[in-house]
């Protein structure tokens, strides 16, 4: 049996890393939120694994052979004290307070022949920077100024002040190592920039030399050089102090070896950096073929060009749609497809849509006679330059004020979770498509108010104000199960004859691109909030299709729907395994080396 840390044991571990590519490459999650600044929605988690696998295995001396030539760490110790006891009795430095012994129950791992552990107050130090007045920032550099390091200036976005240099009091260069000190970026590592820093940022001190720069990079980037700033009992935002971090437990390896370390270290890095850009590339080149390919089936002129779109489709389905976006993107074309008459074929003997407008239009006239709604405003004919797309035969546009008979905002008192009063659907109950009142709350309303809100069976609930852009005029149908609810402020309700028109079909239209593309397009902001009012609902151009057609195109949308859902499982099943499987390589690479 080869020795832990043999070079035998190193090939071994090389070929670990290189014989999982398919696994590091392909353990990818969603990203819970996206980074300020960042586009990215994924995370590649098996590369990001990958790394702290290489950090864990670099400090803990697995990773490049020992060499019994070298300097072992316990002299350069011996230097070390040395040197300080000099300093001390120079008065250069004053005497710190003497930690207790290291004991063997401290020690996370056994470290290799010629290793040592030492406290992190015995070999290093730090500084927190300074934190100048804003009235003296300038954006501009001038005579006498130096850049005003932030945690932001260290990242992919920086956008650099400049303060007085004289009014600077810690200063750093771009050799110097830099953690952060509060907030989200608590223990993140970064080297550093030529300026001052400020108190958001801690300065490494290495004034004995026991580490290379390199080194001490890598170590407080590892998993180990990370817990030195988790587990901290006061808040993120009072970031953390000397006293935290002095007593916690680095391993010292011999300089020489920190060198042969840091060079491996650089040398799989730049291996992940490749695999990651191939990575995102291969997603792209995805995502890509997978946006011309569905775009094919919706621009397809004939028939026959759509059979011949679709068959290219088919022929690679399983490869096609492997990741949430490439489904996100079928389900999206599914419902395309349907509100363009290309789902489902025509059937000559549907009563056309135009007389079911007519029949609607007579409905609408009837009940305004009887006074039981109220005539609506005209809304502007739809020019030839409005209509989306050619309609197939039957088919009509319309504006959505044609099929509904009034449009109505919810209550604005407010609700709560008691069971007196009438129960009030909000935002959340319909946000996911359809009603659910696990989470209901409940309001006193008057008996006009409750007569003027109740929901009826087949009526549309649309949300028309929300802070994210993608909810406003999301909608839900009412089922049997929520007959007689009211509804809340942010919500309207459209109301139609479900003998004349398909509620789940409207439901079905308003969540296409199609009419995505015309609500967004409109929308208002303020203070953050996305708005779309009744008049502009009322504006919608919609197809307007024969209602057993309606029937149809609803029945093909759920059957394929629920296809999507069982791709998505899948694929979430999938992922989850890749995820476990990277997890159990890194764990098995840590006990095998151990």
């Amino acid at each position: 049996m080869s020795h832990p840390n043999s070079p035998a044991k190193n090939n071994t571990i090389n070929t670990l890393i290189t014989d999982n590519i398919d696994l590091w490459t392909s353990a990818i999650k969603k990203r819970n939120a996206v980074g300020r600044g960042s586009s990215k929605k994924i995370e590649l988690t098996g590369i990001k694994k990958l790394r702290e696998l290489i950090l864990e295995l670099a400090v803990r001396g697995k990773l490049v052979p020992q060499d019994a030539n070298d300097e072992p760490a316990s002299v350069l110790l011996e230097r070390i004290a040395q040197k300080k006891a000099q300093l001390i009795a120079d008065k250069k430095i004053k005497k710190t307070k003497e930690l207790p012994a290291i004991a063997d129950e401290e020690k996370p791992f056994e470290l290799p022949q010629g290793w040592e552990y030492v406290r992190f107050i015995d070999v290093l130090d730090f500084s927190g920077g300074g934190q100048p007045p804003k009235s003296v920032f300038s954006e501009e550099k001038q005579d006498g100024y130096v850049q005003l390091i932030q945690i932001r200036d260290l990242g992919p976005n920086p956008q650099p002040v400049y303060i007085p240099k004289d009014r600077a009091s810690k200063f750093c260069t771009e050799n110097d190592i830099m953690v952060g000190r509060y907030g989200a970026s608590v223990g993140k590592v970064f080297w550093g920039k030529e300026g001052a820093y400020n108190v958001a940022l801690i300065r490494i001190h290495n004034d004995f030399n026991s580490y290379i720069s390199g080194f001490i990079f890598q170590l407080l980037k590892s998993p180990l050089g990370q817990r030195l700033f988790t587990g901290i009992s006061r808040s993120a935002q009072a970031g953390f102090n000397k006293d935290d971090i002095a007593p916690s437990l680095l391993p010292l390896p011999p300089l020489a070896e920190q060198h042969r370390i840091v060079t491996k270290v650089d040398e799989l890095m730049a291996l992940c950096d490749q695999l990651e850009q191939q990575t995102e590339h291969s997603l792209s080149a995805h995502k890509t073929l997978v946006e011309v390919l569905l775009a094919a089936l919706i621009q397809s002129k004939n028939n026959a060009e759509f059979q011949q779109s679709w068959q290219q489709l088919n022929e690679h389905f399983d490869l096609l749609f492997t990741t949430e976006h490439s489904i996100e993107q079928l389900k999206q074309t599914i419902l395309q497809l349907a509100v363009m008459g290309k789902l489902v074929p025509q059937n000559s003997n549907d009563e056309p849509a135009s007389v079911l407008l007519e029949k609607i239009a007579k409905e609408k006239a009837r009940l305004i006679a009887d006074k039981k709604i109220k005539k609506q405003k005209p809304l502007p004919a739809i020019t030839y330059e409005e209509k989306p797309f050619t309609l197939p035969n039957g088919w009509e546009t319309a504006r959505f004020y044609t099929l509904f008979y009034d449009l109505k905002y919810g209550t604005s008192k407010k609700s709560d979770y008691h069971t007196k009063g009438a129960p009030v659907l909000r935002i959340p109950n319909v946000v996911k498509g359809y009603v659910d009142s696990s989470d209901l709350k409940y309001s006193e309303l008057s008996d006009k108010e409750k007569g003027d809100l109740k929901l009826n069976l087949g009526d549309l609930l649309l949300i028309r104000s929300n802070g994210s852009l993608s909810i406003v005029g999301s909608c839900a149908v009412v089922d049997s199960n929520h007959v007689g609810f009211a509804y809340a402020g942010y919500l309207i309700r459209v109301r139609l004859n479900s003998a004349l028109y398909y509620s789940n079909f409207i439901s079905l239209v308003l969540r296409s691109k199609l009419i995505r593309e015309q609500i967004e397009k409109p929308i208002r902001s303020s203070s953050g909030v996305k708005n779309i009012n009744s008049t502009e609902i009322s504006r919608l151009i919609m197809p307007i299709v024969p209602l057993l057609e309606q029937h149809r195109i609803v029945a093909k949308v759920d059957e394929l729907m629920a296809l999507c859902e069982q791709l998505k499982s899948r694929l979430t099943d999938a992922q989850t395994t890749q995820l476990h499987l990277a997890d159990a390589v890194v764990s098995n690479a840590l006990n095998e080396v151990i």
